[in-house]
């Protein structure tokens, strides 16, 4: 069952789709060029056991007309929006790879929101060497997402082939109806000039902070469980997030942080895939379960 909440936030509403019925509230928030449908396989492996409440992020999918400003503030903001309509006191939040960014900085600055934050490929940022380039660094970075976003396609059927043979999802166990779905929630424009609806003023704001956007996950004072996927974007040897910065950063908070390798995955497949799914459902129920602490009684560590 998908229904569609509509959340007065600034500028407009922002689109909130409930993928999951049973047990409490979860709010997922998704990637920088990614929507609300990235989240179908985990809301199926949940199997009743929570809500699950994914907002299209402002310059995304059914929120891609909402207007600046994009950015971490927006978005926390947004989110802020959210568990105030929803009725959520204090909730369980889930970002994968830019949402993580979010929840990180939501958690860090309302920890009396947040019960539990579960971050996914995301939400740390590995120090730039000092003889590399930043302008370099995020071109090379977010180059395949931004290309993305200037093609234009005849037909919603090429547009669902070309991430058939996205080298992430070939030969995957993502879902081939959930890719659909995922596709076809992206996609705007008129037959023969059909492109992603991703706003690319949003994702241009969003690279100008990308070296700062790691900050807010070393100030936390939340539970949090940190998922990483051993593969990249490309489904290259080369993770988002190293296994060494995950673990120096989990090794700060041993009691706080807990850091877990989903095995087999890459940077999508580890929502989008039906075992990654399986390892980021169990880490959303275990949230749940976990005891409810005041975080006004804890200190950043």
């Amino acid at each position: 069952m998908t229904e569609r909440l509509d959340v007065p936030v600034a500028g407009g509403t922002l689109a909130v789709f409930r993928l999951a019925e049973g047990g409490e509230p979860v709010l997922a928030v998704h990637g920088i060029t990614a929507n609300s449908h990235a989240w179908l396989a985990v809301a199926r492996s949940l199997e009743g056991r929570a809500v699950l409440l994914a907002p299209d992020l402002r310059g995304r999918g059914a929120s891609s007309r909402l207007p600046p400003p994009y950015g971490m503030e927006a978005y926390t903001s947004d989110m802020l929006a959210v568990l105030d309509h929803c009725g959520i006191e204090r909730g369980v939040l889930v970002g994968h790879s830019l949402g993580a960014y979010a929840v990180a900085r939501f958690a860090a600055d309302h920890p009396e929101r947040v019960r539990t934050a579960v971050l996914i490929d995301g939400g740390l940022a590995r120090p730039l060497p000092e003889d590399v380039d930043p302008e370099q660094f995020l071109a090379a970075f977010l180059g395949p997402a931004l290309a993305r976003l200037e093609l234009t396609f005849e037909a919603p059927e090429a547009y669902r082939e070309w991430w058939r043979a996205h080298p992430a999802m070939a030969g995957s166990d993502v879902s081939p109806d959930d890719l659909v779905a995922y596709a076809n929630h992206d996609l705007v424009g008129k037959a023969g000039a059909l492109r992603s609806g991703v706003a690319r003023e949003a994702v241009r704001a969003d690279a100008g902070e990308l070296l700062e956007l790691g900050k807010p996950a070393h100030r936390l004072s939340v539970p949090v469980e940190m998922l990483r996927a051993p593969r990249g974007l490309q489904n290259d040897p080369t993770p988002m997030i190293p296994a060494e910065l995950a673990n120096a950063w989990a090794g700060g908070a041993p009691h706080d942080r807990r850091v877990g390798e989903v095995p087999d995955t890459n940077h999508y497949t580890i929502v989008m895939g039906a075992s990654g799914a399986r390892v980021v459902a169990q880490a959303i129920v275990r949230a749940l379960q976990s005891p409810v602490e005041d975080p006004r009684l804890r200190s950043p560590r």
